[in-house]
């Protein structure tokens, strides 16, 4: 749901009622992971998937049911079987279940909330009971860092059970369910609690204000990094020639770097090929606690690299950290094809990918990254719907 929250703070403020369709949970192979959402509001327009294509259609008809006659929350589950492969249901073979809520208008000033401190970037939890007693079902709770809590899930007793939970989910920024209730020693009843988490974006830094580095910012933009641009030169590093960055900044980079709040998710690019800026800077890149540290430059450049951080004192293990010829192999030339190449194996390593083509068997759906490096993606009335149980770089980075 969060990741509609710019469409749907438009439509709370503007006093339009809409229903969500939000996946919350998945087995097996699915489009889709916990979170993901198709609205729908009152003036018939229609924001997100859920699957891909495969049950959209059936998911749009029932939000658009529940806008006209029942409010009441409610779970639809959809999976697949040889019997009906031609009817609604998930061709990829996994299940999915899809929890439905009515949003009046005006009756949520906790989701406002939220949806406006997503717009802004600011870290912040929603949390929805989907599957519970009726008392609870559908109730949500909206926790912000040094904020107070908006809404309430309808006990005390058990927001403040919500509010540990939501909160430790928040500081690892991940999305998915929680069992509260008979664990917690809160009821007899057990409830599932779907916990929505946005974090700021994740930093990609990239040193050298060169063409592949213009291709890269587009990329990093898309994939909803924040994106800086450094270099020391100010003819080269200005805004124009990087439209897609949200900052360019003229320093140093090692000096730069060394100023700057930096975490697991954060990605270090390098791509300045000149060896007086290159060893500074990786050398203080690859002891901070970053996700990713990749260098541009032949093989030949990356031995001769590795060479000057060996005498710089960086260790064996230390040096292991450096992708370097960076990027997968694509066969990419362009510094188009090269910006792709590199996206290609930050999301790789960020989510634990092989780089090999899917043909060969790996896994489809991977749902954690190595350490490290945070991966950044049933209730009552429910309705069932079809049920069933080595890395290179080929491109010329000369």
């Amino acid at each position: 749901m969060l990741e509609l929250a710019a469409e749907l703070l438009t439509r709370v403020r503007g006093r339009t009622p809409f229903v969500t369709a939000t996946v919350t949970s998945v087995q097996g192979s699915a489009p889709r992971q916990p979170g993901a959402s198709l609205v729908v509001d009152a003036d018939g327009a229609v924001l997100g998937n859920v699957s891909g294509g495969c049950v959209d259609a059936a998911v749009h008809q029932a939000c658009q049911e529940m806008l006209q006659g029942d409010h009441d929350p409610r779970t639809l589950r959809f999976g697949y079987t040889d019997d009906d492969a031609i009817g609604v249901g998930l061709t990829c073979g996994g299940t999915i279940e899809i929890f439905l809520r009515h949003h009046r208008a005006g009756g949520e000033p906790g989701l406002e909330t939220a949806y406006a401190a997503v717009v802004g970037d600011e870290p912040v939890a929603v949390a929805t009971i989907v599957r519970g007693p009726d008392a609870h079902l559908g109730r949500t709770i909206v926790v912000r860092p040094g904020r107070p809590t908006e809404g309430t899930l309808g006990d005390e007793q058990l927001d403040e059970v919500a509010v540990r939970h939501v909160t430790g989910a928040l500081h690892a920024a991940t999305t998915g369910t929680v069992e509260i209730g008979v664990a917690d020693s809160y009821c007899q009843e057990p409830m599932t609690m779907l916990v929505e988490c946005h974090g700021p974006a994740p930093r990609m830094l990239i040193f050298g204000a060169v063409d592949h580095a213009a291709a890269l910012a587009r990329l990093g933009a898309f994939l909803h990094y924040r994106v800086t641009v450094c270099d020391p030169r100010a003819t080269f590093a200005t805004p124009t020639r990087f439209p897609y960055a949200d900052e360019v900044v003229v320093d140093w980079p090692h000096r730069y770097l060394g100023t700057q709040r930096v975490d697991g998710s954060t990605v270090v690019c390098v791509l300045t090929h000149d060896p007086k800026i290159d060893v500074p800077l990786l050398t203080a890149a690859l002891r901070l606690p970053v996700g990713y540290v990749g260098a541009m430059g032949s093989r030949r450049t990356h031995e001769q690299r590795l060479v000057r951080l060996r005498e710089a004192g960086l260790s064996e293990v230390e040096l292991r950290r450096l992708h370097s010829p960076i990027g997968l192999d694509i066969g990419a030339r362009t510094p188009q094809e090269t910006a792709l190449s590199i996206a290609a194996e930050i999301v790789a390593h960020r989510l634990g990918g092989t780089g090999l083509p899917l043909r060969s068997g790996v896994p489809l759906h991977r749902r954690v990254g190595p350490p490290g490096f945070p991966a950044w993606p049933t209730g009552h009335h429910e309705h069932s719907v079809g049920i069933t149980r080595p890395r290179s770089f080929s491109g010329s980075q000369e």
